[in-house]
This record gives structure tokens, C-alpha cells and sequence, in this order.
């Protein structure tokens, strides 16, 4: 278990502006101990939750071509056929994952393959589950073609409380399944576009793990 590389300058700061709040009350507020108590409480609570969003566990994959992987911690909100209008423009088999603040927030690759697309589009901050979101938030989308030409599109999708994404892929760049993808801060959803007729793995509602639940098979 280690800290991923995006949480380091918050939790610089944050660290830093919390012990100063807490010199602040201490110097000028001498006699109530009570609120010092619980601002010292409140403020470990909320750095050790900064500490736990932006954990970053070991999860170790061997690559496999017949599978396709959660690229995403989180409950698999959506399992539909749906029309996709930026890159496919046709019907898709859409899976949602919803990740709440508790989850762990790096994105993987689900599958091995070639960039073909990459495209981040600002936007509003909606709810993560609701179902305009995925077309009207501020996201990433990516595309991704395996080596037997099949195209997979995630797409990183900013919640109510999310703020900043996060995306390392790039164009015509040759990617490992399990590799990170990228990552969104503070709650999100991540969306993945699948051909008709692949077949899906889990059932609605269920929770997955980046890089360890298999969704669909190729």
C-alpha cells in the first residue's frame, strides 16, 4: 500500500494549513479546551481520510486477452445498451462504476491494446449516477483497440463533489492491461463502452475492484 503521486501536494498543504488552524485556535482562544479537543480531533479525522482517499494498493495483473477488467474501484450502477455519440456513434453496451469518496480512485486499463482517441471535455458537475452526466460533465474519454481490432471507450466522468481528472493515456501509445489509466479526485463515475453481444460478467449493483473483477469476456 502506498500514497499515489496525485494526493501528494494536497496532503502537503492540507497537513500544513491544518496545523497552522490549530496554532491559530491554540494562541488565541486560551481558555476552551473543548473546542481545541475537538478541532485537534476533527483535523486527524480529516487528514487521515485524505491519507486513506489517496491510497494506492498493489494490484498485480497478468495481462488476458479473452477478459476485460474493472478499470475502476466502485458499484456497477448502469449495465445497458445505449446510443454513443462522440466516437462510435452507434449502440454500445454501456457498464457505469460508480466510486464513491471511499473507494480507491486510480483507473486501470481494462484491456491491452493501441490509444486510437483520447478527448477531455470540460463541463458541468452533476451527480456521478445521474444519467446525463456522461454526456454533459467534464470527462475524458479514451479508446482503446486490442490486438484482435476490437475497440473498447472508457470514459472518466466528474461528480458533484469530483474537481479535477486525471488521464496519462495518449495517443498512438501501446498499453498494458492493468496499467494506470489515470485518475479523479473526490467521488466520480467511469464508464465503459463495449460492442453488442459481449458478454457481461457481473450483475448490476455488484461491487467491483480495478484490476481484480473481471466485467465481460472479448
Amino acid at each position: 500500500m502506498g500514497i499515489h503521486k496525485e494526493g501528494y501536494k494536497i496532503l502537503i498543504f492540507g497537513f500544513l494549513i491544518l496545523i497552522l488552524i490549530n496554532v491559530l485556535v491554540s494562541l488565541f482562544v486560551r481558555d476552551m479546551m473543548l473546542v481545541k479537543w475537538i478541532l485537534g480531533i476533527g483535523s486527524l479525522i480529516l487528514f487521515v481520510f485524505l491519507l486513506f482517499f489517496f491510497r494506492l494498493p498493489a494490484r498485480h495483473l497478468e495481462p488476458d486477452p479473452g477478459h476485460i477488467y474493472a478499470p475502476a474501484d466502485g458499484k456497477v450502477v448502469v449495465i445497458e445498451e445505449t446510443e454513443e455519440p462522440e466516437y462510435f456513434k452507434d449502440k454500445r453496451l454501456q457498464v457505469s462504476i460508480f466510486m464513491s469518496p471511499f473507494n480507491m480512485h486510480s483507473n486501470r486499463y481494462p484491456v491491452s491494446g493501441r490509444i486510437k482517441y483520447v478527448q477531455y471535455h470540460p463541463g458541468n458537475y452533476m451527480v456521478a449516477w445521474h444519467p446525463k452526466s456522461s454526456e454533459l460533465n467534464e470527462r475524458s474519454t479514451i479508446v482503446i483497440e486490442t490486438a484482435s481490432g476490437t475497440e473498447i471507450l472508457i470514459r472518466q466522468i466528474a461528480g458533484a463533489v469530483a474537481r479535477r481528472i486525471v488521464t496519462y493515456a495518449r495517443a498512438n501509445q501501446e498499453v498494458k492491461q492493468g496499467d494506470e489509466l489515470g485518475f479523479i479526485k473526490f467521488g466520480s463515475r467511469v464508464d465503459i463502452f463495449l460492442p453488442l453481444g459481449t458478454e457481461i460478467e457481473i450483475p448490476i449493483l455488484q461491487q467491483v475492484k480495478a484490476n481484480k473483477s473481471i466485467i465481460a469476456k472479448i
